[in-house]
C-alpha cells in the first residue's frame, strides 16, 4: 500500500514539474533598434531594426526574414527594473547585454 502511495506522489510531483517548466522557458520575441554598428559573435550588425529571438540560452537576430547572427548567453537578474528596452555595447561595439522595459532580468551574451 505504501509503495502505491509513493508512486502516486512521485507521479504527481513529476506532472507538476513538467507543467511549470514551460512557464519559465517562454521564448522572448522582440523588435530591437540598434543605433550604431555593432558586433554579435562573429557577425557585424549595421544600425537598424532587427528581430531578437531568445529561446533558453540561445539568441537569434533576424533582419528581413534572414538570420544574421546567433549567440549563446544567460539570463541574469538586476537590482532594479529597466525603464526601457536597451542594448548595451562594449567599447569595441560588441553586444554585451539586452535589457527589457519593466523587467529586472537581462540577457547577457557569452561572446
Amino acid at each position: 500500500m505504501k509503495i502505491q502511495s509513493f508512486i502516486r506522489s512521485a507521479a504527481l510531483l513529476a506532472a507538476l514539474a513538467a507543467a511549470t517548466v514551460p512557464a519559465f522557458s517562454k521564448p522572448v520575441n522582440k523588435t530591437i533598434n540598434i543605433s550604431q554598428n555593432a558586433k554579435l559573435g562573429k557577425a557585424d550588425l549595421q544600425a537598424g531594426q532587427y528581430r531578437l529571438l531568445i529561446d533558453g540560452n540561445k539568441a537569434t537576430v533576424i533582419k528581413n526574414s534572414t538570420t544574421v547572427a546567433e549567440s549563446e548567453g544567460r539570463w541574469e537578474d538586476r537590482d532594479a527594473k529597466s525603464n526601457y528596452d536597451a542594448i548595451l555595447l562594449g567599447e569595441n561595439g560588441q553586444v554585451r547585454e539586452v535589457r527589457f522595459s519593466g523587467q529586472k532580468r537581462v540577457f547577457v551574451f557569452s561572446e
